[in-house]
């Protein structure tokens, strides 16, 4: 595993989730713009982390996808715990408690690992029976 590289990518990963959350705001459909920025999130995680998982697979990495979806979801969740909760959760009165026991969080980790385990899986490992 390309130990810098996957944390790199793991971080532009979540540095455009927390683009597209934030963005939502501002184009508000639902009357829960809340819940809006949380739905943009959900539907926003799996092209973002498929296109990570391209990116990290594009010069030929055989790494599995889930070592590689756990690393891209705990650089996530570390730069969450940095940034995340303390610059947009507790000013708007949540706390590092109520973001990390949500739901939410715990779906999207899901998606992370997820979707990097289905790129290398029809990606990365098709290719590679491909070539036997």
């Amino acid at each position: 595993m390309k130990t810098i590289r996957t944390l790199t990518i793991g971080g532009l990963v979540w540095f455009l989730g927390v683009l597209a959350y934030s963005l939502s705001f501002y184009l508000p459909i639902l009357e829960n713009v809340e819940q809006q920025a949380n739905l943009t999130l959900f539907f926003a995680v799996v092209p973002l982390v498929w296109f990570g998982s391209w990116l990290y697979y594009r010069k030929g990495t055989q790494t599995h996808g889930l070592a590689t979806g756990l690393v891209f979801f705990a650089m996530a969740a570390l730069l969450d715990a940095l940034i995340t909760v303390p610059v947009l959760i507790i000013p708007n009165g949540g706390s590092y408690y109520d973001f990390f026991m949500d739901a939410g969080f715990w779906v999207i980790g899901v998606e992370f690992i997820g979707t990097t385990l289905m790129y290398w899986n029809f990606k990365v490992r098709q290719k590679a029976k491909e070539l036997i």
